[in-house]
């Protein structure tokens, strides 16, 4: 219940409405209250020996009736609709919250999660707020209410046969506990199984084309089956609980008003109560078994309300292990020098990535990460942006280690262009402008053109307002990543880093990519990494990586002369070209 209580207190912008809905709900159990008392006005009224102004008196009292259900009718509206404009806000409010969230953590915290299963804890469990604070924390509002309110009148109208309405309470109280400790693990898996199914889907989704080109859809039918099947076994687990806890609660509250007609009964008989006041108690007890009755209800919304919560809060009580150090500086103007000293890194404990790797790229240099695949060519680039901290070592940019700067500004100084080109969903324009708030339409076709990206992007159909789908689907590698170096060359941060940015262009529009790339040499600090050698050959320095060490480092020209691994991996090069 701890996160339930945090969630109401993250409720309070719309505690107003809570208090409206509050005020609406007194006024309608006072109105539910009223009209057994009137009935039992007329009651007494028609069972009267003096019938002189009956007539009049039943006027009245049929006026009020009415007055009593516009009433309830007005504010059961009011009810209904202001906590449901609280509750929906509230989900709104913790969807965006938990997006945000997610946006703060770093890269290490994805590494063991599914997308799928991130959506379902944002939109999902999220959505189980809407039924906490629309409908359970309002019917148990109500139900305790009228649970005291009615307790008091049937003491008032018998003290005795108002004890006797009480025997069924400890087996309802006791059935209800037992309820809640059985079903809240149920929901809870429901929940969880919802959001493997909902992974599950997001995976294939985005996969559609690798499982059709494979024919897996059989496959990948029976796993979408079998999430569904989990999920639905879970749910009726806890809803066969609730089929057994429904009837038995109806059937506790019925023992009781059996009691009230034998006794009761007995005790008109006998002239101890009048018909007036059975009928009355009657309707009143009524009253008073329905907030228990609904116990049952309003149990089982609390249930997966805290089942949702507690898979929330997980997200939400998850630190970032990157973030701004206390008094960081927010970094303006870069120069764009940046120097690792002995960094050391691993992303797993005993399985070491990077070893002592020290180097200095200065202001304006072309640097070239060269060396086998898996050697952490692309783990120094993540180490720059500081999506990870080094384990051991630092690393500065303009003699500020990056620890001491903020995330915001230190990423206001660096472009990137990776090799797995994400593009949004939206016009070419759009993406290409991504980086960098009211860029004109000029400075995105001259952004274009230095990526060579100008003359295709002119060919389709609508030019730059040309749609190009979810993750640029409409487009090639090689256009993609056209429109990605675009998106960085518009940027125009004092840092440019590209990762295998013209793996998946021809050799012609690589040659003219390079020779745009190598007009802005000199302008920014620029970081290559790229398995043709090709592109590299005219940077200021090339580091050799091999087994998370620089083995070599120097110009192209420079590594020639020694007899090392760069020579090698040119001599398998241009091998492999001339074959």
């Amino acid at each position: 219940m701890r996160n339930i209580l945090r969630l109401v207190m993250i409720a309070r912008p719309y505690w107003w409405l809570l208090i409206i809905t509050g005020l609406s709900l007194i006024v309608i159990t006072a109105l539910n209250l009223t009209a057994p008392y009137l009935v039992m006005q007329l009651t007494g009224i028609l069972t009267q020996l003096d019938q002189s102004g009956a007539m009049l008196k039943i006027r009245n009292l049929t006026l009020i009736l009415i007055g009593v259900y516009v009433g309830r009718a007005v504010f059961s509206y009011f009810y209904s609709y202001v906590s449901h404009v609280a509750a929906w806000h509230l989900v709104a409010d913790m969807r965006v919250k938990v997006y945000n969230h997610l946006q703060k953590l770093s890269l290490k915290y994805y590494h063991d999660k599914q997308t799928g299963q991130l959506m379902s804890r944002a939109t999902n469990d999220t959505a189980t707020f809407e039924v906490l604070i629309a409908h359970a924390v309002p019917d148990l509002v109500t139900n305790i209410l009228i649970l005291i309110s009615v307790t008091i009148i049937l003491i008032i109208i018998h003290p005795t046969l108002a004890l006797l309405t009480m025997i069924p309470i400890p087996l309802l109280v006791y059935s209800s506990i037992f309820f809640m400790k059985k079903v809240l693990p149920h929901f809870r898996k429901a929940q969880s199984s919802l959001a493997e199914l909902n992974a599950v889907l997001q995976d294939n989704l985005s996969g559609m084309r690798e499982i059709q080109v494979f024919n897996q859809q059989s496959r990948e039918k029976s796993r979408v089956e079998n999430r569904a099947r989990n999920y639905t076994t879970a749910i009726l687990r806890g809803l066969h609980l609730s089929a057994i806890y429904h009837p038995a609660v109806e059937a506790l509250t019925a023992f009781g008003t059996v009691i009230v007609v034998g006794f009761g009964g007995y005790l008109a008989l006998n002239g101890i109560l009048n018909v007036s006041d059975i009928i009355g108690f009657i309707l009143y007890l009524n009253l008073f078994y329905q907030p228990i009755g609904m116990l049952a209800r309003v149990t089982e919304d609390l249930q997966q309300a805290i089942a949702g919560a507690d898979r929330v809060f997980e997200i939400l009580d998850t630190d970032p292990d990157i973030k701004d150090a206390p008094g960081a500086v927010n970094l303006k103007n870069c120069a764009g020098n940046v120097r690792f000293e002995h960094v050391c890194f691993h992303y797993e404990e005993d399985k070491p990535v990077l070893h002592d790797i020290s180097f200095t790229a200065k202001a304006g240099q072309m640097i070239a990460l060269v060396g086998p695949t898996g050697v952490g060519k692309t783990t120094i680039i993540n180490l720059i942006a500081r999506f990870y901290d080094p384990v051991a070592g630092n690393i500065y940019l303009d003699d500020y280690n990056l620890k001491d700067l903020t995330l915001s500004s230190l990423r206001n100084q660096i472009s990137i262009v990776l090799q797995d080109v994400f593009l949004f969903h939206g016009n070419v324009a759009e993406n290409i402008a991504y980086g960098l708030k009211n860029a004109s339409q000029d400075e995105i076709i001259h952004a274009a053109k230095i990526a060579k990206a100008h003359d295709f992007i002119c060919e389709l159909p609508q030019g730059y307002n040309t749609i190009i789908g979810e993750r640029g689907v409409k487009l090639s590698g090689g256009q993609k990543q056209r429109i990605a170096i675009a998106r960085a060359v518009l940027r125009n941060t004092p840092i440019l880093i590209l990762d295998e940015a013209t793996a998946s262009v021809d050799v012609e529009t690589e040659a003219d990519i390079q020779a745009s790339i190598q007009a802005l040499a000199g302008q920014r600090t620029i970081f290559v990494i790229a398995h043709r050698l090709s592109t590299v050959k005219q940077a200021d320095q090339i580091l050799v990586l091999e087994d998370g060490r620089i083995v070599e480092q120097g110009t192209h020209e420079q590594l020639l002369q020694k007899d090392g691994l760069y020579r090698d991996l040119c001599e398998i090069q241009f091998q492999s070209f001339a074959v």
